[in-house]
């Protein structure tokens, strides 16, 4: 090993899938000058020492920086942007190591045999050194610390290595070590003292991932919601780290700049002559990952966290509610640096308008503690809502929340990192393209992507019982279980207007090709090339409108250009957006819109869009004017959609003259699409689709069936063969009566079948 004077590198949070590994990834740059190699060892020396083994850092790693996990950090003492001086060492294989398991895992019911076997496993091939702390996320991200090691100093795991556990406050006596001394883990002697947060013992946060937990200033240990003894909020967090969290990196960057800098370099402020920021309000759908992100970062920073939920601070005696919040501020301000974390903060700090009294005492006590904040920004408040319009507007300004962040929706690299979060631990078949799985979720938020996986594993779980009790020991999640999860999974962030993926495409529709071209430009085009577009500065068409007699098949067209670009599709019929009380209406329009942009690329569809957007001039006076208020807003809807081209609206109608004119100007419904009826060529592709799984006789002439059809649409001829088909039932059920079922392969769809069902459905005069 080359032992090159070390470099000085600048922390970054590491991949997903590397969290508790152990593992440094440098820059190609940093790599060549200390002469490593994949697999050698290096120190990381911040406030603290730590070691690490040494992998490429690919692309994400750029230069001057180095990718290390929460564990590496905390040993190192640094946080995410402090720089260290990263050194190769030389590493002999250990003998012995020993680790100090955290009391709680005592009570489980697990063989120390088991949990020896695990370590040996996930940390075969890593340097430890004494005093440090390792998770594993095998055994649910509990933490353990290197207690001591044989020979002395650091070392590497290696398949000979002697693994041993022993449980703090457990395990009494001495215990005598190869060299004659007490092991001083059992007797209480003195041992390399682990950092703070390496004696901290958190189980796996709620995400599936473990990390480090941190407790308060003053010591008190309690658990996730209620700290030890007083009945308070709880002063620890669930152990996420920043590995924990994917698809959010501009977002928590943005945190960190609120939280971190008034707390680690206050003095910064100072010489800018300005305040430190007091809060930040992170809003957005459920499941997005608000509370995680002020989790991971009060873990991160060495502050105390407090957490408050919003249902608890209210009390039915006068009064109660308002010295909570005053108690939770003094707190903070006595044990600071503080974050004050409130979570569902809408259900203590509605608008003061729409809240009975105590509400609103409660939100103007807090208020006042976040304007009587000291300065120097010890005390920082964080807020975690979905119903950010319902907050009380005082407290959306400067000095009290001075940055709201959106925690939006995953796009589709978001959604793959935290596939990779949830999926480090799982064993994966050979078959699962996590790749693919992101590019299928659009819609799911962090939560259902959690709930994805989770299904998955069961899914696998169950099968593995079903085949062989013994295969659950080598039960691997495989392509088909995230196939049946992802049927049962539905996306949170569009549950209310059941948004979907259909399996139709374009060979469901017969005939129709001009239809079918025109739509694919105006529809895929923009999703699928986006970067062609910003090539020739051309604006994709906000929305296209399919118009024609009814049954042609407009409302089958939008399903299959959706099932072809493989997007969400919400299908919106235009009388259910109206509500008979004033103002419900256009906030549903507006809601479907707010709905649509978060789970882009998405396919709006309105059915019958003439029953909403009828001409406002001819519209007589009997709805109070709802219809206007309606059509009004639908057109500032489709004018804010045209700067989203991930969101294409689609209309359908069979009275496009009744449309109000605004709505078909350019740059709104702008592409008019006319559906006709279909002609002989077309009538036959149409009753070749209706007629290709089903049973039909070798006599049966299509050609003759096309001809006699003249005037039909596409729905009249569907209609036409399900009669067919139920002709051919009937003959059945009438030859076997109550054993007819036992004859389904005798069911054969004849030519007189067709022939008495155009008897029976007749064209539709128009």
């Amino acid at each position: 090993m080359n032992d090159t004077v070390g470099v000085t590198l600048t922390v970054r949070a590491a991949e997903k899938r590397d969290a508790g590994r152990g593992i440094a990834r440098l820059p190609e740059t940093a790599r060549k000058r200390l002469g490593l190699l994949s697999g050698d060892t290096v120190r990381i020396e911040g406030e603290r020492a730590a070691v690490a083994k040494v992998w490429p850092g690919g692309a994400d790693a750029r230069d001057g920086t180095v990718l290390i996990d929460a564990d590496t950090r905390a040993n190192a003492g640094v946080k995410v942007g402090d720089t260290v001086a990263v050194s190769p060492i030389e590493v002999a294989d250990a003998r012995r190591i020993v680790l100090a398991a955290p009391a709680a895992l005592a009570d489980v019911d697990v063989s120390r045999e088991v949990v020896e076997r695990a370590l040996a496993r996930d940390l075969r091939d890593r340097p430890v050194t004494p005093g440090e702390a390792v998770h594993v996320e095998r055994l649910g991200g509990l933490r353990f610390v290197v207690d001591r090691t044989e020979p002395s100093g650091t070392v590497r795991v290696s398949s000979s290595t002697t693994v041993e556990v022993v449980y703090e406050g457990v395990d009494e006596g001495s215990d005598s070590r190869s060299d004659g001394s007490t092991d001083s883990s059992r007797s209480g002697g003195s041992r390399p003292t682990p950092t703070r947060d390496a004696r901290e013992s958190g189980a796996g946060s709620n995400t599936g991932a473990a990390g480090a937990g941190r407790t308060s200033r003053s010591g008190t240990h309690g658990t996730d919601g209620v700290a030890a003894g007083d009945g308070e909020p709880a002063e620890r967090t669930a152990g996420a780290t920043y590995e924990d969290i994917g698809g959010l990196d501009e977002e928590l960057e943005l945190v960190r700049e609120t939280i971190e800098l008034p707390l680690s370099e206050p003095e910064v402020f100072t010489r800018l002559g300005v305040d430190p920021p007091k809060g930040v309000l992170l809003y957005g759908p459920p499941g997005t990952g608000k509370t995680l992100i002020a989790r991971a970062v009060a873990n991160e920073v060495d502050a105390t966290f407090i957490t408050v939920d919003g249902p608890e601070i209210m009390s039915k005696y006068k009064g109660e509610s308002e010295e909570r919040l005053r108690d939770v501020f003094e707190r903070a301000s006595e044990e600071s640096p503080a974050i004050v974390f409130f979570d569902e903060i809408d259900s203590i700090a509605g608008k003061r308008d729409d809240g009975g009294d105590v509400e609103n005492r409660v939100v103007g006590q807090l208020l006042s503690l976040m304007d009587g904040l000291d300065a120097r920004g010890d005390v920082i408040v964080i807020g975690a809502t979905n119903r950010v319009d319902s907050l009380d507007p005082a407290l959306r300004r400067g000095g009290r929340f001075d940055r709201e962040i959106e925690i939006g929706v995953p796009g589709e690299v978001g959604r793959r990192q935290i596939l990779d979060v949830h999926t480090r631990r799982m064993p994966l078949a050979d078959d699962v393209d996590l790749d693919r799985i992101a590019s299928r979720t659009h819609g799911f938020v962090g939560a259902d992507i959690e709930g994805l996986t989770q299904e998955a594993a069961m899914t696998a779980l169950r099968r593995a019982r079903e085949d062989d009790a013994a295969a659950l020991a080598t039960v691997t999640v495989a392509k088909a279980d995230f196939e049946a999860a992802h049927a049962a999974v539905e996306p949170s962030a569009m549950r209310e207007y059941v948004a979907e993926q259909p399996t139709t495409d374009f060979s469901d529709v017969g005939g129709l090709p001009e239809a079918k071209e025109k739509l694919e430009r105006a529809v895929t085009w923009p999703l699928t090339y986006g970067p062609l577009f910003d090539a020739a500065n051309a604006d994709p068409p906000t929305g296209v409108l399919l118009h024609g007699p009814p049954g042609t098949g407009k409302t089958l067209l939008a399903r299959a250009i959706a099932g072809e670009s493989g997007v969400n599709f919400i299908q919106v019929a235009g009388p259910e957006l109206l509500d008979r009380y004033v103002g419900e209406s256009e906030k549903a329009v507006r809601d479907l819109f707010d709905r649509a942009r978060q789970a882009a690329p998405v396919i709006v569809f309105f059915d019958e869009i003439d029953a909403v957007a009828t001409d406002r001039d001819a519209a007589g006076g009997g709805d109070s004017g709802v219809g206007e208020r309606v059509v009004s807003q639908l057109l500032t809807e489709l004018d804010r959609a045209s700067d989203n081209p991930n969101l294409v609206v689609l209309s359908a109608t069979n009275r496009r003259a009744a449309l109000d004119p605004a709505l078909l100007r350019p740059g709104r419904l702008e592409t008019h699409i006319e559906v006709p009826e279909p002609d002989r060529d077309a009538r036959r592709k149409v009753f070749e689709v209706h007629t290709r799984d089903k049973p039909v006789a070798d006599d049966v002439d299509l050609d003759r069936l096309a001809d006699e059809t003249e005037g039909y649409s596409g729905a009249e001829i569907a209609a036409v063969c399900r009669e067919a088909a139920m002709t051919a039932i009937e003959r059945v059920t009438d030859e076997h009566g109550e054993s007819a079922n036992d004859h389904a392969d005798e069911v054969a769809i004849t030519d007189d079948d067709f022939s008495a069902a155009l008897g029976t459905v007749a064209a539709s005069q128009l």
